[in-house]
């Protein structure tokens, strides 16, 4: 039987990193669109190629990999600019994230995605998982694991979908504001809830 799909969310900072990796442990198959992302924009991939035709050789590294972060600073202040992008990683990445997770064999199978509501990945899945943070959290977390400034946190922020939008949306919310191992105890109780489901509901 194919495995249901769980889309796995929350915005920059509240920890769905930590959530997926300790679903991982559990030996669940997961897939993360970030990854699929990376995979996609490989040297040697056609996409790589068009980005540097359309932003300049100087989005490149040395050894022909793509510079993320000067990608990312010209996207930011460019809205057209990252749709352009959007437009060209987004079906690619759709395509990795399928292949990847249609040779799943257990009971459920785990997309993440810092954009799951924002792009159609979320039609992927069949039950939506958010990991919550308050904001004032999810600044401080995402300055500290990025080593970046409060400007460009806040950007990140605003291209993803609002808080009261995810929670609205997610069929279950961790509160990620305690220890990583409350965090794991919520996502072992789900792990179990979730083993009982079929096709992603109860």
């Amino acid at each position: 039987m194919k495995p249901w799909i769980l889309g796995l969310t929350g915005g920059i900072g509240s920890g769905k990193s930590a959530a997926a990796q300790h679903f991982r442990t559990l030996g669940v198959p997961l897939v993360d669109a970030d990854e699929a992302a990376r995979w996609v924009v490989e040297p040697d991939r056609p996409a790589l190629a068009k980005i540097a035709e359309h932003f300049g050789a100087d989005v490149l590294q040395p050894d022909g990999y793509l510079d993320r972060a000067a990608l990312r600073a010209r996207i930011f202040q460019n809205a057209e600019e990252r749709r352009w992008l959007e437009r060209l990683l987004h079906p690619l990445i759709r395509q990795e994230i399928r292949s990847y997770l249609e040779r799943a064999t257990s009971p459920y199978a785990i997309l993440v995605s810092p954009l799951l509501l924002e792009t159609d990945q979320h039609r992927m899945t069949q039950r939506i998982l958010v990991i919550d943070v308050p904001e004032s959290l999810q600044l401080e977390r995402a300055m500290q694991r990025d080593r970046a400034d409060r400007k460009q946190v806040e950007a990140i922020i605003k291209t993803q979908a609002g808080r009261e939008e995810r929670l609205r949306r997610a069929d279950d919310v961790v509160m990620n504001d305690r220890d990583l191992a409350w965090l794991h105890s919520e996502i072992e109780r789900l792990h179990r809830l979730y083993l009982t489901l079929r096709g992603g509901q109860p």
